[in-house]
């Protein structure tokens, strides 16, 4: 299929002609064309400033293998996604780190000067900012947090089918709140731009589309604890992506964070919870603490059944 080209055809006032070798600027790829989905009529789509030609297309439904592992993500304000290959015994077959720096720092130094900007002018003035105030650095900074979104997105569909998985695994962070930083500080500020729930949606699209599954977990206690079941963690006050561990041992928080995901949502297939929600490995205490699921936990639990297989 010609992208580059479409051929037209319109009423005239007296008869429909054809307007055929009709130049397109801006035009997408083959994506959607494999085998199996069909390029449905296209429709002409027209507003007050351009002409959009609409080329729908109907993708066949297919669905993935079952596999020993998953796509486990920690979606963080430092790194943008931290994925790892989780399998259902604890092993750790792959990880990798996402941050689009370049395109992060762009959106940072629009927001910058926006804030810049507006100091100076209520400044001057004295009153409450204009509507529409610095609208084109608004519009540059929006576009920017939603090309990072896209391209964290992308880069965990493409780990994902990498490693042939066929369910990956967010936090549900539906309805969370960032309670830290003052107004109108960096950290409230790094809050404020975090678009974990357009990356999630854009997961769900894209991974859906090849015939994936993507699952949420309860996020309590995911980057508390360490994964090796040592107890909580404790972070860098220089380097709050660092972690530091009871017995000594520093580690990537964000990455850890991500093994415990993984882990998460093994046992809750384990122990048959539909909704995916446990946290802790027991209902009742007993008078102790419970510990909350970890990688360890499900470690501990292979062994256990290798050495003990029938019960």
């Amino acid at each position: 299929v010609n992208y580059g080209t479409v051929d037209i055809k319109v009423w005239d006032g007296t008869d429909w002609v054809w307007l055929k070798n009709i130049k397109v600027k801006k035009h997408g790829g083959n994506r959607h064309l494999t085998k199996g989905n069909q390029l449905c009529s296209p429709a002409l789509v027209i507003d007050n400033k351009k002409c959009q030609l609409s080329m729908p297309v109907e993708v066949k439904q297919v669905e993935r293998q079952e596999a020993e592992y998953i796509c486990s993500v920690d979606l963080g304000i430092n790194n943008a996604a931290v994925a790892a290959i989780v399998g259902r015994d604890g092993t750790v077959k792959a990880r990798k780190f996402i941050n689009p720096a370049r395109d992060i720092d762009c959106r940072n130094r629009r927001r910058m000067k926006i804030a810049k900007k507006a100091k100076q002018t209520s400044n001057i003035t004295g009153k409450k900012l204009p509507r529409g105030f610095c609208k084109g650095l608004e519009r540059k900074s929006s576009n920017l947090n939603l090309e990072i979104g896209r391209t964290v997105a992308r880069e965990i569909v493409k780990f994902a089918l990498l490693h042939g998985v066929k369910v990956i695994v967010l936090e549900n962070l539906s309805g969370w709140k960032a309670k830290a930083g003052k107004k109108g500080s960096l950290m409230k500020q790094k809050f404020h731009l975090w678009c974990h729930s357009k990356i999630g949606e854009l997961i769900n699209d894209k991974w859906t589309e090849v015939g994936g599954v993507v699952q949420t977990i309860n996020p309590k206690y995911t980057s508390a604890v360490a994964f090796d079941g040592s107890g909580k963690v404790l972070r860098s006050k220089i380097n709050y992506s660092l972690a530091k561990f009871s017995t000594g041992k520093r580690y990537h928080a964000d990455l850890n964070a991500s093994y415990n995901i993984g882990a998460r949502y093994w046992y809750s297939v384990i122990v048959g919870d539909r909704h995916f929600l446990w946290v802790f490995d027991s209902k009742s205490s007993n008078g102790t603490s419970r510990t909350p699921i970890v990688l360890g936990t499900l470690r501990s639990l292979a062994t256990f059944k290798r050495t003990n297989p029938h019960p």
